[in-house]
């Protein structure tokens, strides 16, 4: 117990730090992984090639590779930011391409005659796509967009080891300290239950509100 109350404030600012990177990282997964989901199921050709060549890139890099990309990568083009901006660019993008393809899933549930009623109607794509097929299909990704997030949060560990401010990061200052390494990292996962219990208590009553009965 002495490992967490000596070093309470180091704790908490790591697990703010990876609270930090999970909500602005999700917020970004989400709104990307929306357009990119808009383009895989548009009826232009050129975006339904942009949202499959988003999630087969993004999909199949390894994480750790994409933050080399972005915080060694960007700065080379002169783009020059927090590094924790770069973090959350990097597990935002990746896990925007998950996102995606849990929301087509949810598209592809509803029933193609709903979305020829619509045109039929006079809506135009983005009208139906809002309107009519996302809302249905909302309550079908529910469980799979939560699951995804969760995974976003175990993943914003990485971010440690490019000097970003998270929960994981505080076992070097500890180890140094000459703290119990066992216990240092009982306390760590204490800390990333808390987070994914979170959301994962979010989700579920997200779930029993608006998803699909079974």
């Amino acid at each position: 117990m002495d490992v967490l109350t000596e070093n309470f404030s180091l704790y908490g600012k790591g697990f703010l730090g990876t609270v930090e990177l999970t909500v602005y990282a999700s917020l970004l997964a989400l709104v990307l992984g929306f357009a990119m989901a808009s383009c895989r199921v548009s009826p232009v050709g050129s975006f339904r090639v942009l949202g499959a060549v988003w999630v087969t890139v993004l999909r199949n890099t390894p994480l750790t590779l994409l933050f080399f990309a972005v915080l060694l990568g960007l700065p080379r083009f002169g783009l020059v930011l927090p590094f924790q901006v770069f973090a959350v660019l990097a597990l935002g993008c990746y896990t925007s391409a998950f996102i995606c393809e849990a929301l087509r899933s949810g598209i592809n549930t509803v029933p193609k005659g709903q979305g020829e009623a619509a045109r039929s109607l006079g809506m135009t794509f983005g009208q139906t796509l809002t309107a009519i097929v996302l809302p249905q299909a909302f309550r079908a990704v529910i469980p799979p967009v939560g699951s995804t997030l969760i995974a976003l949060a175990k993943n914003s560990a990485i971010a440690g080891a490019f000097s970003v401010t998270e929960l994981l990061g505080t076992y070097k200052t500890l180890n140094e300290l000459g703290y119990s390494i066992i216990w240092t990292f009982v306390w760590i996962a204490v800390g990333y239950l808390i987070i994914t219990l979170s959301i994962s208590a979010l989700f579920n009553v997200l779930e029993k509100r608006w998803g699909v009965a079974r």
